[in-house]
């Protein structure tokens, strides 16, 4: 299909020109489709999730258990999304493949530098591969479950936030943490939409 733009006008909500495989602490935000409530319910101010809602949960867990590169820190899976910190760490890996991912020779032109155009880098590294292997297993792992193959779990892109000091860190855990909390007033609630 040819690029449309009346049609295909997706706007990116990334950083530009920033490096989203560099070492650093980034709080994530991922929404279910429509907003649907799929993953449990809020009762007396805490997260009880369903089986969906433990599938969501044990999936972000992994996500540090199989990629080398990735420490998760505060998260929280609540009914219609899930906020998370994901710290990635340590310098790209230079000296062959990550895990059993070939490396790819990436073109782009990364701050006009030319000596960075043909630097090969996994595209496991990234946020965005990260984010998109979170969310591809929670779906598989809920579809296959639920005999519902190529259902939607989740919506388009997600929330990035990159984390600059310690007082910001210590702000979004506080965030993540008291979420369930705040639900009533949050506006991710169905109710406040």
């Amino acid at each position: 299909m040819a690029y449309n733009p009346k049609k295909h006008n997706r706007r990116s909500t990334r950083l530009k020109g920033y490096d989203y495989s560099s070492p650093g602490l980034y709080f994530v935000t991922i929404c279910t489709y429509s907003r649907v409530c799929l993953f449990g319910e809020i009762a007396d101010r805490k997260m009880i999730l369903n089986r969906w809602g433990w599938i969501a949960r044990d999936q972000w867990q992994k996500t540090e258990t199989i990629r080398d590169n990735v420490t998760l820190d505060a998260f929280v899976i609540m009914p219609n999304h899930m906020h998370g910190i994901v710290q990635i760490v340590g310098p790209n890996n230079d000296v062959g493949a990550y895990r059993d991912t070939p490396l790819q020779n990436d073109t782009r032109q990364r701050n006009n530098d030319p000596e960075q155009q043909s630097e090969f880098r996994s595209p496991s590294q990234t946020l965005g591969a990260i984010i998109r292997g979170y969310k591809s297993a929670v779906t598989t792992k809920i579809n296959k479950k639920r005999d519902a193959t190529g259902r939607k779990v989740w919506q388009r892109n997600y929330h990035d936030h990159i984390i600059r000091d310690e007082p910001s860190l210590k702000r979004i855990r506080y965030y993540i943490v008291n979420n369930p909390n705040q639900w009533y007033e949050n506006r991710h609630n169905p109710r406040n939409f």
